[in-house]
């Protein structure tokens, strides 16, 4: 097996939105705002290669929407997606599965291509995975998370027929050396890819822990549909990952790709931070 980071680019979100209640004075320490609020982030994916398997996790944001909807969030870098594989020597037609945590905008984006006015998949021999639970929550959203689901990025993946659906089973294992656990808060049943990889263990943290910064408890989203869930959940994990040495790979930090724990008189914090090629 081989892991290799697929950069996909930054965007901007609110820090007040992405830091919940905890006071600015206090988040900017480590995720410092610009002039309007705003915090930059980064869509970092994930392919997993093995054997004759190319796994995708997550897609970024793609570039099919309008000018408009990408006014507010600032995308900036040079990395995209195709840039991202063409590196490693592939291409998206290369893909054989696209597992995809979750579908709000920032990770299902990249699915799904615009090509003369038609939706499309990006990745046109592969297998898009979800789990029925989170589908019918994307495709039915409740009014407040319904900006986040955009139909454009999810119905055209059912219609092409690539579709498959994962069972919702704590810790099932769906591939050799991968298993997944589901996770509530956040929203419902999003999927974080547990790989084991040169005898480690690591874990697709999605947006249960989108950067160091959030490992404090209390430093929960206000994008979270269940906050009070989310910090369980997030509690019961992190005892889990610092208690068998999981190394966590963070989609959203700006800085960090990956991240060990420890236990600190204030609880569990960072240990150390590096890159997923120096494991």
């Amino acid at each position: 097996m081989k892991l290799h980071t697929i950069n996909t680019g930054f965007f901007k979100l609110d820090g007040g939105a992405m830091f919940g209640v905890v006071p600015k004075a206090i988040w900017q320490k480590t995720n410092p705002a610009d002039a309007n609020n705003l915090c930059t982030w980064a869509m970092r994916c994930l392919l997993i290669e093995e054997g004759n398997q190319l796994v995708l996790v997550d897609t970024g944001i793609g570039n099919k929407q309008d000018e408009k909807f990408f006014s507010h969030y600032y995308l900036h870098g040079d990395d995209s997606m195709e840039k991202s594989l063409a590196q490693l020597g592939f291409s998206t037609a290369d893909i054989t599965d696209v597992f995809l945590t979750h579908l709000h905008f920032d990770h299902v984006g990249g699915a799904i291509v615009r090509e003369n006015d038609k939706l499309k998949p990006a990745f046109k021999n592969a297998n898009y995975w979800s789990n029925e639970k989170h589908w019918q929550w994307a495709v039915e959203p409740n009014a407040r998370e319904k900006a986040s689901f955009l139909k454009e990025n999810i119905l055209p993946i059912q219609e092409s027929g690539q579709l498959k659906f994962i069972k919702e089973q704590e810790n099932i294992e769906w591939q050799k050396n991968i298993s997944i656990s589901f996770a509530y808060g956040h929203t419902d049943a999003m999927m974080l890819p547990k790989i084991n990889y040169k005898g480690k263990t690591i874990v697709y943290m999605a947006d249960l822990l989108p950067s160091v910064g959030h490992l404090p408890l209390p430093y929960v989203m206000a994008y979270d549909m269940f906050p009070l869930k989310t910090l369980t959940e997030k509690q019961a994990f992190l005892e889990e990952a610092v208690n068998n040495n999981y190394i966590l790979y963070l989609e959203h930090d700006p800085i960090n790709e990956c991240c060990t724990l420890q236990r600190t008189e204030k609880g569990i914090r960072v240990a150390e931070t590096f890159n997923l090629s120096d494991i």
